[in-house]
């Protein structure tokens, strides 16, 4: 029996093992697109961006420094730096170089411009890539200019990088809208937050009237009626009635809006409490 079993698995693997799956060939054609941005024909120009200096080191793929130099200077000049590097790539037999740093901030983009303008492949490592490999490289956390520049073009070279969308005008108004939109979206959070501390000291029972209070516009029109047209007075409230009390939320509420928690007495009934 066991004979037969081990039979069977022999056959599924013959059958089955020398399949690709859809993974394997999306991963066999990201590699094939790196590949043909960091050739072996290229030296490798890792960079480590700052603000006011710039370390720049010029790699082969064994991650062996060919020339290194210390750019003091802002990203947007960093034209001279790349027209260096191509000639040490050059004067090592090398038929160009690909350019490589981490995209932090925003002067990977400056980065990717001034490649751009010489033909210059261009790709970015992920700083936690870097990261890990610092500390697996000498177990320690030291982080330098000069060793975070050569792990760049060393990550680059394991075609451990990818490729940055195109730095154009669109692309970079939608950084901008996705970057808004996060401010926005963290803002609303902490004011929920906070509203939710406040009620939880003042007055609990208006948090159990809805599911999800603060996603209920009902729930924010009865507030709203509580707050704004009573003064945050429960007795004159409470005088209005449930019909009279339902009447004002609906006028409150958007019009556009739709109940998520039709419970709009309950915030009345709450102020009893």
């Amino acid at each position: 029996m066991s004979g037969l079993v081990s039979h069977r698995r022999q056959e599924d693997v013959h059958d089955h093992g020398n399949g690709v799956s859809r993974g394997d060939r999306n991963r066999n054609a990201r590699l094939a697109r790196l590949r043909e941005l960091v050739p072996l024909e290229n030296a490798i120009v890792g960079i480590d961006l700052a603000d006011r200096k710039q370390m720049v080191v010029v790699t082969d793929h064994d991650s062996r420094v060919l020339a290194r130099r210390t750019f003091r200077c802002r990203a947007w000049d960093l034209g001279v730096a790349l027209d260096w590097a191509a000639e040490r790539a050059t004067a090592k037999g090398f038929a160009g170089v690909t350019v490589s740093c981490e995209p932090t901030g925003h002067r990977w983009r400056v980065l990717g411009q001034l490649a751009g303008e010489r033909s210059m492949p261009f790709v970015c490592v992920q700083p936690m890539q870097t990261s890990w490999a610092r500390r697996s490289e000498d177990l320690t956390f030291d982080k330098t200019d000069d060793k975070d520049a050569i792990l760049i073009a060393r990550l680059t070279a394991q075609l451990r990088c990818y490729v940055p969308q195109p730095i154009d005008e669109t692309w970079g108004r939608l950084r901008h809208l996705g970057a808004r939109r996060e401010q926005l979206v963290t803002g609303a959070g902490s004011q929920i937050q906070q509203i939710r501390d406040l009620l939880e000291c003042v007055w609990p029972a208006a948090l159990d009237t809805a599911r999800q209070p603060f996603r209920s516009k009902t729930w924010v029109a009865a507030l709203t009626v509580i707050l704004d047209r009573d003064g945050g007075d429960f007795a004159r409230t409470q005088r209005l009635g449930a019909a009279r009390f339902e009447h004002a939320v609906r006028d409150a509420r958007s019009p556009s809006g739709a109940d998520r928690n039709p419970r709009c007495g309950s915030c009345a009934t709450s102020t009893k409490h």
